[in-house]
């Protein structure tokens, strides 16, 4: 692998790490939400599910060089969603007998994360 490339995943993972922390610090500090749910990293999962789309959509529209590829999908994207954390926090779920919460997380997370991110990726063809 080239240094640049690295350099590119490695800028947009840590981009986008420290902004998925953030916004799980506001979720969870700032609107003060007490819950089993975790709200934080289904926020997370769909905002990077809408996000990763208009960058695809952007990168192929503008036939942008691959390393665009690279920092804003591989990298920011990479690093900005959760889904190591969204696995490990469905098996919390079901280890606690909240089978319905944890039913409902994987379908909400699912679902709307792939509409997200088709949803983007047909408007920024269409727009």
């Amino acid at each position: 692998m080239q240094f640049l490339q690295f350099l590119m995943v490695f800028l947009g993972g840590g981009l986008g790490s420290c902004s998925r922390y953030f916004v799980s610090q506001v979720i969870s500090n700032e609107l003060e939400l007490k819950s089993t749910f975790p709200l934080a990293t289904l926020t997370v999962n769909l905002v990077g599910c809408f996000i990763i789309g208009i960058f695809i959509g952007l990168i192929e529209r503008f036939q942008l060089h691959p390393n665009w590829t690279l920092l804003l999908a591989t990298g920011f994207c990479g690093g900005f969603t959760t889904f190591s954390s969204f696995s490990y926090e469905n098996h919390l779920l079901l280890k606690n007998n909240e089978y319905l919460l944890g039913l409902s997380y994987t379908l909400i997370s699912l679902f709307w994360g792939f509409a997200a991110t088709f949803l983007a990726i047909f408007m920024v063809r269409r727009f």
